[in-house]
């Protein structure tokens, strides 16, 4: 399937310009023109041309290859999904749930709360804002998920969410017949390897095993979009982390 790759140089509402590098010819890159609202609004006027640009190359016939600043944009990724008629299975790969809510969360960090959000728990103003609808929680898989808040570490167990906690038991794990969108958050990562991350946690699986994964996913031939949270291009000083996740990422959808 051919790629389209989309480039979202934001974390939350806040601009990355070391990420606007990464773009190549035929990538587009989203923008926010709006300073108005608060955050949350500022996010869903970033999420919606986003959404739009993924729908456009779902119904082209294209994969859309999204690279964003945070998990939270993992939203209007899958919103436009949704605006395409698909209903795929959400593969999470995150060293984090990104499962709290304002009641579960201590730190009351917006970014650790998407894939809750998206399955209709807690804070629902950017589904709303993006008309969306919550994925039914037997439709995602967090796998890895290493790192989890006490409270947070319950909401998961008490879910119809499947949490693999090795990366690599999806490799024989018997996937529903249903496209795939991955979401790649590159924490997934062990530090050893990949050091550039705003949170890192220790313990994590190796990039060689992540490739294998990848690439075991890739041979089903289901990948239907895929989004990627980048590194801190701040730490990245070498690139070496850079070099390290967009070759896994090549292991997802090919050159």
């Amino acid at each position: 399937m051919e790629n389209q790759f989309i480039l979202s140089p934001y974390f939350l509402d806040e601009p990355l310009p070391q990420l606007e590098a990464l773009a190549k010819p035929g990538w587009q890159v989203g923008g926010l023109d709006s300073h108005n609202g608060d955050q949350q609004a500022r996010m869903g006027d970033l999420y919606d041309p986003l959404a739009d640009k993924v729908a456009e190359i779902l119904l082209g016939g294209k994969r859309p290859v999204c690279l964003v600043g945070d998990c939270c944009t993992a939203i209007g990724v899958t919103a436009g999904i949704q605006r395409a008629g698909l209903d795929p299975i959400l593969i999470w790969f995150d060293a984090h749930g990104d499962f709290n809510t304002w009641e579960t969360s201590p730190s009351g960090f917006l970014g650790g709360m998407p894939l809750a959000m998206l399955v209709g728990r807690g804070e629902q103003t950017l589904l709303e804002a993006l008309g969306m609808k919550p994925i039914r929680e037997d439709r995602v898989i967090l796998s890895d998920g290493r790192d989890l808040d006490p409270a947070e570490r319950e909401a998961l167990i008490d879910s119809q969410v499947t949490h693999l906690t090795d990366v690599t038991q999806l490799i024989d794990y018997s996937l529903p017949e249903a496209p795939l969108h991955i979401h790649f958050d590159v924490d997934v990562i062990d530090p050893c390897d990949a050091p550039a991350m705003n949170f890192p946690a220790v313990n994590g699986p190796s990039a060689e095993t992540l490739k294998g994964v990848f690439q075991h996913l890739a041979g089903t031939g289901r990948i239907k979009a895929v989004s990627l949270s980048s590194w801190n291009p701040e730490m990245d000083l070498d690139l070496h982390t850079q070099t390290l996740c967009m070759g896994l990422l090549e292991s997802l959808v090919g050159d």
